[in-house]
């Protein structure tokens, strides 16, 4: 995750105060605003989550956090905005959906279709267009800027999946929705295919209520997860995660997850592809989150052919460069892998093999574990043929 976060504003020396009715009026100018700057909904939450902080120590403390040492670094910070920040008072939370704007309507089956084919390379759909941070920050901070000119000096921060801040936990405690049993935020009428973002503001603004969980009985993401990482409703543990794995894990991807990945090289979206609600995902009006080429239909082979500079060039502003080309071509030999030993197509243990002697410790282990797959590795003979 990023670690960069919006300049934050001096916060005054006194607590701030709004005269009857002004705050209900300035919830109703920030929800304009925000909707003109591409959110779908703006919402205010409390700084109190001490009722969240057990959840927290639990998870922690089970380590299912992974390699995320930042996540216990900040320990309790991350449930005690106002510590975090002192002076806060509020939170304005933000959603933004992010299905692109020329989506099908049929996205959900289109995806589980390419998740069939061996040689398709599936990207998480989020990270198929701009960096997300960049959008949601940018439009945050312009957001603050124009509460700040409405009420005189403003003590606030932005953040967007840029600090130890409870973004899901803020969000259900504002309304914005519930948290799904896949851990994610629901809302009846966009799904989860949305980006959150808050503001920490010295400014007492009315609480928005909180949404009944509409989750019910099902069990869809629980059933759906391809390396059962959500442990229990509501409980995940990110180092079985796909989108952990392949992003935020920089070792050696675990021998007994590989063959779950498929053919996944960034992120996994199986547990919101089958939740219900999603069939209301809502598309983003914004032309940021439109699929970059070819990040929406690339094959595994071609984009096991880019060479670092390429790489980076065709990642600029995308999510995907803060992996690196080292972890990029990781997760590639896995899915090449599993392609191998799923189509027995010769070309995928080709390519595999070109790339073995130039490899590093890390990936030639990943290249002779996708080459095992399938019997015997080919000869030169089969190679050059």
């Amino acid at each position: 995750m990023s670690d960069q976060t919006a300049p934050a504003a001096e916060a005054p020396a006194q607590a701030r105060t709004l005269a009857p009715g002004r705050g209900e009026e300035l919830l109703v100018k920030l929800r304009e605003w925000g909707q003109a700057a591409g959110f779908s909904q703006i919402a205010v939450a409390d700084v109190n989550l001490a009722s969240a902080e057990p959840g927290l120590l639990a998870w922690l403390e089970a380590g299912f956090h992974g390699q995320m040492g930042y996540m216990a670094a900040h320990g309790l910070k991350r449930a005690r905005p106002a510590e975090l920040l002192p002076g806060t008072l509020r939170v304005i939370t933000a959603r933004m959906d992010y299905l692109p704007r020329d989506t099908p309507a049929d996205w959900r089956e289109r995806e589980a279709q390419r998740l069939q084919q061996p040689g398709e390379a599936v990207v998480s759909i989020y990270a198929r267009g701009r960096d997300y941070h960049k959008v949601m920050r940018q439009r945050l901070q312009g957001l603050a800027e124009r509460l700040a000119a409405e009420v005189g000096p403003l003590g606030y921060r932005v953040f967007c999946d840029s600090a130890p801040v409870l973004e899901v936990e803020l969000a259900a405690r504002s309304g914005l929705g519930w948290r799904g049993k896949h851990t994610l935020l629901l809302e009846r009428e966009g799904g989860s295919m949305a980006f959150l973002g808050e503001i920490f503001v010295d400014l007492p603004l009315p609480l928005t209520p909180e949404v009944p969980d509409h989750c019910g009985r099902c069990n869809a993401c629980l059933d759906a997860c391809p390396t059962a990482a959500i442990v229990a409703p509501y409980r995940l543990d990110a180092r079985r995660c796909i989108s952990y794995l392949t992003i935020e894990h920089d070792g050696p991807i675990p021998l007994e997850l590989r063959t779950a990945l498929g053919n996944r090289i960034y992120g996994c979206d199986d547990c919101q592809r089958v939740c219900p609600w999603n069939k209301f995902a809502r598309r983003s009006p914004l032309p940021d989150f439109d699929v970059r080429e070819p990040l929406g239909s690339a094959t595994l082979l071609q984009l096991w052919r880019w060479e670092e500079a390429e790489f980076l060039r065709r990642t600029e502003g995308s999510p995907i460069r803060r992996i690196g080309h080292r972890r990029w071509l990781r997760n590639l030999a896995v899915a090449l892998g599993n392609a191998w030993r799923d189509s027995g197509a010769p070309e995928f243990a080709q390519v595999l093999q070109q790339r073995r002697a130039t490899a590093d410790d890390l990936l030639a282990e990943h290249i002779d574990w996708a080459l095992a797959q399938r019997g015997p590795a080919l000869s030169a003979t089969q190679q050059t043929g």
